[in-house]
């Protein structure tokens, strides 16, 4: 580990930097912007509105096309009869392997189960029990209780999108869809002024504009498409992250990228995003064999296939190491017909679309990137280091999933995070009075854009290089790489202001920064696994990496990445403090 010597930090606010764009043609004015329609952002929003806030949700696609409304297995709370919120909270400590804020969980399942009922209230409906009526609960990966509440067998996100987006239909909130967020706008203050954001195709808005408001809420997703297979949707290009880096907001965890263990396997050359094949399968009984049949997480963890998601993938890629093979296979035949129908009929179509049926025989799983556990630091509230400034859902790093997700806590952070941003927006509105619509500014446009073909290298030199397995030579190698693309692919194509060009710089800048935490956490823990220093290191790296962005002095048309930790897994002040600098 490098040496380390204490020093201030610095002002987040001192360099801004964006993409290269024209200048807004059209603005909207608000009291606050939410970036992103899947749980967090629709409830936050909702809940905005109904504060009275001048409202608009800026959505990358249509409403309802978001990453939520993908999620099979279902939300995690302590809602079944015996199970208590100190249960949860062990559990899901036991997940992240030493690193949650520990006061972040508390405040997730504390407030989870009643974020549920107003879930309900709010139209969405989960499957019953037939015997008791109540919600029916099952079990998944790190769960010593039942308590994942499920819709639809296996749509249980779908089914919250669909409830979400109606709420917000009938309470008329304005949106703006097939729209990418390009950048933060501030006053001359430095506080948070609004968003710049291009709308791609026609509509009521057209081309690149701005939405006003003192108030921006980050909402955006994950960041899964800087990987070659992955289980997240096309538009998961970590926006939101690489907007808050470039604005000088602080990121966190990054490092920590969730590998989901059972991902239908397709093939070794198979591109983007890939069908998830559902916890709740091995929580319902289904077992992971070899080709020999055997049960190869037997002995391995006391919780066999239902060990937390690093362990299973670890699992799983150490027994394809050792037998040379592409796959593993998981194994639920013994379900039958009528039970693939009712309880995973979406999983069970994905499978027999892909020439696999698996009423009859295993399938085929190999881990793919699935979920970002960090990314823009927050705290409780969802505030983040620049004032007006917040994140939620996936773009968010609340601390609550320190290295590894407790599996369907995705879903709870999203909702309950969302809540106490959206009070905190209210109460500020309240104490500072409507916005007066002052002078918002732009930061200087700063490096240089990629064509849109560097994205294909992007993903490879990730999957390759800081994929399930890393070392300190993969690692290095990822990031020389990163570093020399702009030179490689400069020249080929014109690099034109657009959404893919756009694109392509935000997962650069987040695979640049992922890349450099991961070099830098020298040890395993949790979702990172590296083989060059197998063994959880506490005394070392019982702390998170923080990361910032920074003009390069040397190079002003380049920029740095700046790393520094914290001093315990407890997350500091959203406001500026003293940190220890890895120099």
């Amino acid at each position: 580990m490098r040496s380390l010597a204490g020093i201030t930090g610095t002002d987040p606010h001192g360099a801004r930097t964006a993409l290269v764009a024209p200048a807004p043609g059209w603005t909207i004015d608000a009291d606050v912007v939410v970036v992103g329609s899947g749980v967090a952002g629709l409830t936050a929003a909702l809940r905005c509105a109904d504060a009275g806030l001048r409202t608009v949700v800026v959505t990358k696609a249509r409403l309802d096309e978001g990453s939520t409304r993908w999620a099979q297995g279902g939300i995690a709370a302590a809602l079944g009869d015996g199970d208590t919120p100190a249960q949860h909270l062990d559990d899901t400590l036991v997940a992240g392997a030493g690193l949650c804020d520990a006061e972040a969980v508390r405040t997730l399942v504390t407030d989870g189960p009643d974020a549920v009922r107003r879930l309900i209230a709010t139209g969405a409906r989960f499957d019953l029990s037939a015997t008791t009526g109540l919600i029916a609960l099952t079990r998944e990966g790190g769960h010593h209780r039942s308590r994942i509440a499920h819709a639809g067998g296996d749509a249980t996100g779908a089914e919250i999108s669909r409830a979400l987006v109606s709420a917000a239909r009938t309470h008329g909130i304005r949106t703006v869809e097939n729209a990418l967020v390009l950048d933060l706008l501030t006053t001359p203050e430095g506080r948070t002024a609004g968003v710049t954001l291009h709308v791609m195709g026609e509509g009521r808005h057209d081309g690149v504009g701005a939405v006003r408001a003192p108030a921006v809420v980050l909402a955006t997703g994950g960041m899964g498409q800087i990987f070659s297979a992955t289980t997240n949707p096309a538009v998961s290009t970590g926006d939101g992250v690489a907007l808050a880096l470039r604005a000088g907001a602080e990121i966190s965890d990054i490092e920590f990228v969730q590998f989901h263990p059972t991902v239908l396997y397709l093939g070794p050359d198979a591109e983007g995003q890939q069908p998830l094949i559902s916890e709740a399968v091995r929580g319902e009984g289904a077992h992971l064999v070899d080709a020999g049949g055997v049960r190869f997480m037997r002995g391995q963890h006391d919780m066999a296939e239902l060990a937390p998601r690093d362990i299973v993938a670890k699992g799983i890629m150490r027994r394809m190491r050792e037998q040379g093979a592409a796959h593993m296979y998981l194994d639920a035949r013994h379900f039958g017909t009528a039970m693939w129908e009712t309880r995973f009929p979406t999983i069970l179509a994905a499978c027999r679309t892909h020439g696999i049926d698996p009423v009859t025989e295993p399938i085929p799983v190999a881990p793919a990137a699935h979920y970002a556990s960090g990314g823009v630091r927050t705290d409780l509230h969802g505030r983040t280091t620049l004032p007006g400034l917040y994140a939620c859902g996936e773009t968010a790093c609340t601390g609550v999933h320190g290295a590894n997700r407790l599996a369907s806590n995705s879903l709870l952070e999203g909702l309950v995070f969302a809540e106490r941003i959206a009070d905190a927006v209210a109460q500020q509105h309240t104490v500072n009075g409507p916005s007066d619509g002052g002078p918002a500014h732009a930061a200087t446009p700063h490096a240089p854009l990629l064509p849109a073909e560097a994205r294909a290298a992007i993903q490879r030199i990730m999957t390759d290089g800081a994929g399930v397995l890393r070392s300190a030579g993969s690692l290095a190698g990822a990031a020389d790489a990163l570093d020399a693309l702009p030179g490689a692919v400069r020249g080929k194509t014109d690099a034109e202001p657009g959404v893919e060009t756009w694109e392509t710089a935000n997962l650069h800048l987040v695979a640049r920064a992922l890349t450099a935490a991961a070099l830098e956490r020298t040890e395993t823990r949790g979702c990172h696994w590296r083989e060059d220093r197998p063994d959880r290191d506490d005394a070392a790296w019982s702390r998170h990496l923080v990361i910032t962005q920074r003009p390069d002095a040397q190079s002003p048309s380049h920029d740095s990445l700046h790393l520094t930790t914290t001093e315990s897994t407890v997350f500091p002040p959203v406001s500026p403090v003293t940190r220890k600098e890895i120099p």
